[in-house]
């Protein structure tokens, strides 16, 4: 790695430091609108917490902006697939769309990141956004892995919509996809720490 190539990692649009949200306030971004789609839900119903959760993704996109001055990839896909299903939602008042959501979201993210390994091309470190650093091969099996989790969410999320009732539905995707992600990043830790660069290995690449 050359001294550019470290100095570039860190650099915003502009040249400058990348400014990064802090780690509670990225874990507020990522949970609030769950956590306000279940509210609304158990209040007022899925309608209602439909259009909670879309009014929820594009607040946390705009907080995200300011704070950043960028908008991250996956983020983006999710608001775009919320307020496509949200609005069939409510247009044809049929709340199957909103559950079919999340089944086109995993196979989406699941496709493009094995799609992209085909091309030779990684995704993964772009989704982590610098948040650890892997040699390659570390970044293609845990890319496999991932691909194949999203498409097991998919999966999963099929049969259960179609099984469970619309409140057991939504107590499944806040209470139940969260900690089975959790639970895969655990499993993934030890491949991790056997294909992570350290910063002294990044350090001492950067001298030759």
């Amino acid at each position: 790695m050359t001294e550019q190539t470290a100095l570039e990692k860190n650099a915003g649009p502009d040249g400058g430091d990348r400014k990064r949200l802090s780690p509670g306030l990225k874990m507020a971004l990522e949970l609030g609108p769950l956590a306000v789609f279940f509210i609304a839900n158990q209040k007022f119903g899925i309608f209602a917490a439909t259009a909670a959760l879309m009014v929820g993704v594009l607040l946390t996109l705009a907080v995200s902006w300011v704070v950043t001055r960028r908008l991250p990839v996956m983020p983006v896909v999710t608001a775009i697939l919320v307020l496509i299903f949200g609005a069939l939602t409510f247009v044809l008042q049929d709340e199957t769309f909103i559950k079919l959501k999340v089944t086109i979201l995993y196979l989406l993210f699941g496709g493009a990141l094995i799609g992209a390994l085909w091309f030779d091309k990684l995704l993964l470190p772009i989704v982590f956004d610098a948040a650890f650093h892997l040699d390659e091969a570390g970044w293609r099996k845990l890319t496999w892995r991932w691909g194949f989790f999203f498409f097991f969410l998919a999966g999963l999320n099929e049969v259960l919509r179609r099984v469970l009732t619309t409140d057991a539905w939504v107590n499944f995707k806040v209470f139940g996809i969260l900690p089975l992600t959790f639970l895969f990043v655990l499993t993934q830790m030890p491949l991790v720490f056997r294909h992570e660069i350290k910063p002294e290995e990044d350090n001492a690449e950067a001298h030759f």
